[in-house]
């Protein structure tokens, strides 16, 4: 079992930054692969990055390639996701979730098993 808060959401203007924070509780975060989702209003929750236990390799989605850039530190028990150049379409609840059983870079949500709450972006115009 592992528990995940997710910190660092906000409201911000468009081509700002931000870093959002994952924290881990449990001995065995290192032993699963990780990733962000996230779900704006009236639309389906969908991927936005992946990580591997060790964090050698990543996965982003093609709406944020280039701009957002998910990261591990191992030692602290903690998942970050940077976003650059935001834009007002990243508007969403953003998810973390741990994979402890697939051990793939997943795209679908079936394919984690631990979710935090969500914290909020919003990107305004």
């Amino acid at each position: 079992q592992v528990q995940l808060v997710e910190s660092g959401g906000g409201l911000v203007q468009t081509g700002a930054s931000l870093r959002l924070s994952c924290a881990a509780s449990g001995r065995t975060f290192s032993n699963y692969y990780m990733g962000w989702f996230r779900q704006a209003p009236g639309k389906e929750r969908e991927f936005v990055a992946a990580i591997t236990s060790s964090g050698a390799r990543t996965k982003h989605a093609d709406s944020v390639k280039g701009r957002f850039t998910i990261s591990r530190d191992n030692a602290k028990n903690t998942v970050y996701l940077q976003m650059n150049s935001l834009k007002p379409e990243d508007t969403a609840v953003y998810y973390c979730a741990a994979d402890r059983t697939t051990l793939r870079l997943g795209v679908r949500s079936i394919e984690y098993d631990y979710w935090g709450q969500g914290t909020q972006v919003t990107v305004s115009s």
